[in-house]
């Protein structure tokens, strides 16, 4: 049995000098909520991009159960799912159905299957009804509802959530939360929403300035104000 995520002293250092990633590791197993938290520029979107092989530093990555080189990208972002902080980046096609079928069909399956697949995705995110829509008349709950279907619909191991309560209102951001916290996946929710972390996410990995600082319980680690306060995050 693999781990989901494995990360081996990854450091990663932009064309422009600046040092995003020094010297991470970080292992997380199937079914584990992590909360990846810290302050803008700690190096957590760089991380996420490593995952999917978007970005290559020095270090090993493997993810779901694969190491992250470019000849396992496809297989590797069928296995991880990324779901991006707009929505908007991620629904391009006519139809809600078109977006959550874009995967599965890229992946070469069946009609059939890719149908079923787009079903259950939907169905998954409690939006059933919603095939025939325009992704862009939808609110930004429904959008990222469907985002998260885009990804499901391809059944990955993994899921990557990049601030997916941003832009929400109250009532939407709660029925995210009971949507994820009934996914049986394993999840790395980078986000600067607190009360998000001590509700869905029992582990915490704290990054500042390109390294992981701490990495623990959520519930021991958020009684340690002094830690939160170092690194920019306040208790919920």
């Amino acid at each position: 049995m693999h781990h989901s995520i494995e990360v081996f002293n990854l450091s990663y250092t932009y064309p422009d000098g600046h040092q995003a990633l020094n010297d991470v590791s970080l292992k997380i197993e199937p079914c584990e909520k992590v909360a990846l938290v810290g302050p803008n520029g700690a190096g957590k979107s760089t991380l996420i991009l490593h995952l999917i092989g978007i970005l290559t530093g020095q270090g090993e990555v493997h993810a779901g159960g694969l190491l992250v080189v470019k000849e396992n990208l496809s297989q590797v972002r069928a296995r991880v799912g990324l779901v991006f902080q707009s929505p908007d980046d991620q629904l391009f096609s006519p139809t809600v159905y078109d977006d959550v079928a874009f995967g599965p069909l890229y992946q070469g399956l069946p009609p059939e299957e890719v149908r079923q697949r787009v079903e259950e995705a939907l169905a998954t995110v409690g939006m059933g009804g919603y095939g025939k829509r325009v992704s862009h008349h939808l609110s930004v709950g429904e959008k990222k509802r469907i985002a998260i279907a885009t990804v499901l619909s391809m059944q990955p191991e993994v899921l990557v959530l990049d601030e997916p309560t941003s832009g929400l209102d109250p009532r939407a951001r709660r029925s995210l939360i009971n949507l994820l916290r009934d996914l049986p996946l394993t999840m790395l929710v980078s986000t600067h929403d607190m009360h998000l972390v001590r509700e869905l996410l029992p582990r915490m990995v704290i990054m500042d300035q390109g390294r992981i600082v701490a990495d623990g319980s959520t519930e021991e680690l958020m009684e340690d104000e002094a830690l939160l306060n170092n690194h920019g995050l306040e208790k919920p």
